[in-house]
């Protein structure tokens, strides 16, 4: 069975998600009844933190309920719940709990927890759920609390349970694989069964009424992402709603429609468009063949989903996007690149094309590098700075004033070209063609001894990011791939190569002088026995990184993969990312790691210097 890790508390989760089912699948399941209302994580370390779904920090839209969390007896946790609205019979009610946060009113929401993910400093998200629940069960009980409850499992059979759901009123069933981990993604471990059609759907217009609001217009996002209109909603709306909806409307109205086809209305219908912002959860009957919904019934604004994300739910398993097609041709696709776990150079292909959008803003305009590995990882491996030799087609080419000219990866099909030609790792310079002359980032690659445990190098990051903050600049952090971590500091271009690397190296010895045992600021294997190398040569003119999201040409392909500062104390190590399981970690974040690293600014001061002994 597998046990709790221990480690620092996280300073985000994201919540695992759940798919729609029809029926209660084979198996073993626990279930619950599907609480109608918002979900709400909560984070308990000295203070208490409430995130919705997609990571906003709501606490202080709660303040009761987060002090009431607040005396659970507990140092650290991290709970998994939802935030609802109890009518007089105590059923839940979706649309008073818009109406709570509009107004600020919030102290009668109740929250129920119904899974614990951190306790204390273990990470539960290992352990089968039932252990979990068994815990976040026993800790909501051992304290007084008013409007903090637990969801409990009924244990009968979920056909019953559906229908007397029915009967309520309900909305329906959650199920949760029997022995399952906590993953930050959609798997089909939890799943959720309706009684009635629901669904999310954006607000892409309304009709004018002598009320204000006749009715509401829907969309939906198809498969290329394009709006798509999906009806009207006519009905279940109460005059605090709509009063509530009026000025909202009015302040997104535009001139055109966002829908991909405008519909047609009779004439007389007065059509308001607006910006396709606002989400609403709808009670229909069906969706007819051309896609509008029939017997709309509006349930209520649901301010905790992005509109980006909206589209029509399935009951189908989840298949992974199609590679984006590049129009190259990879020929001997079938080819073993890795024999350890059999990886083929076309799957070394789809990993690069659907990985491109995330990688190709950061190699946009700077000269690269590739390692290329014709027979495989095992095979002779060759690293190429310019196409001097070898041409490889659709790679941009750009002549510097000494020096071959340089290769850049502008294009989806210049990285498929880069592939078909063999190439494996995508290596970066820290310097665009705007100014070759003066990097806009420097790099601290840490490399440690072999024979380190995994711990040292945590807390090394730890220690350099520390003096990084002291001196007042901010990095970003990417595992390399192999066993060391990339800290990279954007800056503004304005030094030249020979100032920026002397900075990097003064920040290097620095540390070493500072904790002599732990670091090395000169290169060779007899110098970093027992202690970590921070590498600061590749500061200078020429010299490449592995690029983020770059996969490595060692046994297993990992990736160079961006992180939180916060997620470095819960990896295992720096290959942990791979082009077999990348993807689950990219289509579950909820931003970017690396989201602001380009509108970063920040330079290397006198003071800073100062501080490091630079005259």
């Amino acid at each position: 069975m597998a046990r709790a890790k221990m480690s620092p508390c996280p300073a985000k989760i994201a919540p695992q998600l759940v798919s729609l089912a029809t029926s209660p699948p084979p198996g073993k399941w626990l279930y619950e009844v599907k609480l109608d209302g918002w979900r709400m994580l909560a984070r308990c370390d000295q203070v208490v933190r409430l995130f919705t779904r997609n990571g906003f920090d709501w606490t202080k839209r709660m303040p009761r309920l987060a002090k009431e969390l607040a005396t659970l007896k507990v140092d650290s946790a991290w709970i998994d719940g939802e935030v609802i609205v109890l009518n007089e019979e105590g059923l839940p009610v979706f649309q008073p709990l818009q109406s709570a946060f509009n107004t600020g009113k919030t102290d009668h929401l109740i929250y129920f927890g119904f899974d614990l993910l951190f306790l204390n400093g273990a990470d539960l998200r290992d352990l089968p759920v039932e252990i979990r629940r068994e815990q976040l069960r026993e800790l909501i009980e051992n304290a007084s609390l008013e409007h903090v409850r637990f969801s409990e499992t009924l244990d009968v059979d979920p056909r019953h349970l559906l229908e007397n759901i029915r009967r309520l009123g309900m909305e329906g069933i959650v199920g949760k694989r029997a022995g399952s981990p906590y993953r930050s993604e959609r798997n089909g471990d939890w799943i959720k069964i309706k009684i009635h059609h629901r669904q999310e759907f954006v607000v892409v217009g309304y009709t004018r009424a002598a009320a204000g609001i006749g009715s509401l217009l829907i969309g939906l996002h198809n498969d290329a992402g394009e709006l798509t209109y999906a009806g009207r909603v006519k009905s279940g709306f109460d005059s605090r709603t709509l009063t509530e909806l009026r000025p909202r409307l009015r302040a997104l109205e535009r001139p055109v429609t966002a829908l991909k086809d405008s519909p047609r209305f009779t004439k007389g219908v007065d059509v308001a468009w607006l910006e396709p912002v606002l989400v609403c959860e709808v009670r229909y009957a069906e969706i007819t063949p051309k896609g509008n919904v029939r017997h709309a019934v509006f349930q209520g604004m649901r301010d905790d989903k992005p509109a980006a994300g909206i589209s029509l739910e399935s009951s189908t398993p989840e298949q992974p996007p199609e590679p984006r097609k590049t129009q190259i041709r990879i020929t001997h696709g079938e080819r073993v690149i890795d024999p350890s776990t059999g990886l083929t150079k076309r799957q070394l292909a789809d990993y690069y094309a659907r990985v491109g959008d995330w990688m190709l803003p950061l190699l946009h305009d700077r000269p690269v590098s590739l390692v290329r590995a014709p027979d495989g990882i095992e095979g002779e491996q060759f690293f190429q700075r310019n196409t001097t030799g070898l041409a490889i087609p659709d790679i941009e080419t750009m002549h510097r004033p000494s020096g071959k000219p340089a290769m850049l990866i502008n294009t989806s099909k210049a990285l498929m070209s880069a592939v078909q030609m063999s190439a494996i790792e995508i290596h970066a310079w820290n310097a665009t063609t705007t100014d070759l002359s003066r990097p806009d980032r420097f790099i601290l690659d840490l490399d440690p001894d072999p024979a380190l445990p995994w711990l040292h190098m945590i807390e090394a990051t730890h220690l350099v990011c520390v003096v990084l903050q002291e001196l007042g600049l901010v990095s970003f952090l990417k595992t390399s791939g192999g066993k060391g971590i990339h800290i990279v500091v954007p800056l503004t271009p304005k030094d030249d190569w020979t100032a920026v690397k002397t900075f990097s190296q003064a920040i290097v010895k620095h540390i070493a002088k500072l904790i002599p045992e732990r670091f090395s600021a000169v290169s060779g294997p007899k110098n970093r026995v027992g202690r970590i190398f921070i590498d600061y040569l590749r500061n200078s003119s020429g010299a490449t990184t592995v690029a983020a999201y770059s996969v490595r040409a060692r046994p297993g392909l990992a990736v160079s993969m961006p992180i939180w500062h916060e997620e470095l104390s819960m990896l295992q190590g720096a290959h942990v990312f791979t082009i077999q399981n990348v993807f689950r970690r990219l289509d579950s974040l909820i931003e970017d790691p690396w989201a602001v690293l380009p509108n970063t600014a920040q330079t290397i001061t006198a003071q800073m210097r100062k501080k490091l002994g630079i005259r």
